[in-house]
């Protein structure tokens, strides 16, 4: 998508309040990416992406800021811990399945892309799938009378299953074994993860039963999506499409960095692999090929944008190499009372209007006074300044407590409004917020 830093800045200001700066630098660095593509190519091996690396603690909008770029710019995207991993010879899981994480992602991208420029023709084979299972086929010589009368019943037979109202009706669906090898682990090493599909394809060859399968018309249709797409579409030209994608748009965010630092205020407890991870990461980032079962993919023009809260340690407790491979720093404010007031009033689809959509489904017309909202956000803040600072996150926490009687009596105001209050607010939570231990515990 062709769009310029401001435009890119403007839309997540639609999602995510504040954070100008962190906006900013993200926006410059996809407008990069773009701006690269457009070169010659014996140029654009020479431009490496700028990685960063976003600090500030939780529930401040560093994951939001990414998954919502990533959406919009429908680029592959995976967003991973480094807590999770482990240094080469540890038992569990390595550095490179962020890598496979991400080529799955692009698959998955790219598959939904085709299905959407094919939707007739997958809808097509779906419905006469289905129907040659309900109608059974038109004897030969039939008259012409019973051949209108046989059209007649398969176009009334195609409508009932487009409406659904044949969902949960069984039929006997003949699967095809290509489609049932999808479940192979994929975070395996590729030639594990060839041999365990392989394996599975024998079972299946060998399995007759396998090849007939009941179903509800519901599933059936699921199923025969994936059949669909599996025909229509070359698998080949599909993962190269999806690996190419991956190493040049693909974006992998890297969260809890802080977690394998070694700093020392924490070096009495440091898991001793904390380092291993470090250097295991390194060639990644800075660039190294990668097998997968889809094929090969190098990471150079991977963007790696790592977050972290940096309460105990700091990013110069990372070995230099890693902090030398994300030069562009930036630092994610705090969340004031206004902030969190703004969030819940000017994001497109703030917690107030879940919260409201999700009771209309009840009959019930839930409304917050202007006064309500601004005693939410005031005491969120509080609880973030009294005890442990979760941004955002917070809010969820103020509003399920606030709304929980509302909530569970629901059925009770079905076709009535119920206003919510700064006196409701208050009496909900003040108690609460004042008390430090029952905040810790119910906030």
């Amino acid at each position: 998508m062709n769009l310029t830093p401001k435009e890119i800045v403007s839309y997540l200001d639609r999602y995510i309040i504040g954070q100008k700066e962190a906006k900013k630098t993200i926006a410059i660095a996809l407008r990069t990416r773009y701006r690269r593509m457009q070169l010659p190519e014996e140029i654009q091996e020479e431009i490496t992406p700028k990685n960063i690396l976003m600090i500030g603690s939780t529930g401040v909008g560093k994951t939001e800021i990414s998954r919502r770029l990533a959406k919009m710019m429908k680029v592959p995207f995976v967003k991973v811990e480094a807590s999770k991993y482990t240094e080469v010879g540890f038992v569990g899981r390595d550095v490179e399945s962020m890598i496979r994480d991400l080529v799955l992602n692009s698959i998955a991208l790219v598959k939904e892309e085709k299905e959407e420029q094919s939707r007739e023709k997958i809808e097509n084979y779906v419905l006469n799938r289905i129907v040659e299972k309900l109608v059974p086929p038109l004897p030969e010589g039939a008259s012409e009378a019973k051949k209108a009368d046989y059209q007649k019943l398969l176009e009334s037979m195609e409508k009932r299953v487009q409406s659904g109202e044949l969902d949960d009706k069984m039929i006997e669906i003949d699967i095809d074994p290509s489609v049932q090898v999808e479940s192979v682990d994929t975070n395996l090493p590729p030639e594990m993860a060839k041999a365990q599909e392989s394996i599975a394809k024998i079972f299946t060859v060998f399995n007759k039963d396998a090849s007939k399968k009941e179903m509800s018309i519901k599933d059936a249709k699921v199923h025969l999506k994936n059949e669909a797409t599996n025909k229509l579409f070359d698998a080949t030209s599909i993962n190269a499409e999806a690996i190419r994608r991956a190493e040049n748009g693909g974006i992998i965010f890297l969260d809890e960095i802080d977690k394998i630092a070694i700093s020392e205020k924490s070096s009495g407890r440091n898991d001793p692999s904390k380092e291993g991870v470090q250097r295991d990461l390194l060639p990644i980032v800075e660039g190294s090929t990668v097998n997968t079962k889809y094929g090969s993919i190098k990471t150079d023009h991977i963007l790696f944008i790592a977050a972290g809260a940096f309460h105990v340690s700091k990013p110069s407790d990372l070995i230099p190499e890693l902090q030398g491979r994300f030069p562009l720093r930036v630092e994610l404010e705090p969340l004031s009372e206004e902030s969190l007031y703004a969030i819940l009033t000017q994001t497109k689809n703030s917690l107030l209007k879940q919260y409201t959509a999700l009771l209309e489904v009840e009959g019930l017309k839930l409304v917050f006074e202007d006064e309500a909202i601004r005693a939410i956000a005031k005491l969120s803040h509080k609880a973030n300044e009294q005890t442990e600072d979760i941004g955002a996150r917070r809010l969820h926490t103020v509003l399920e407590k606030v709304l929980e009687d509302i909530s569970f009596e629901a059925d009770e105001y079905a076709g009535k409004e119920y206003r919510i209050t700064a006196q409701i607010v208050h009496e909900k939570l003040d108690i609460v917020v004042e008390n430090d231990d029952l905040s810790r515990y119910i906030l």
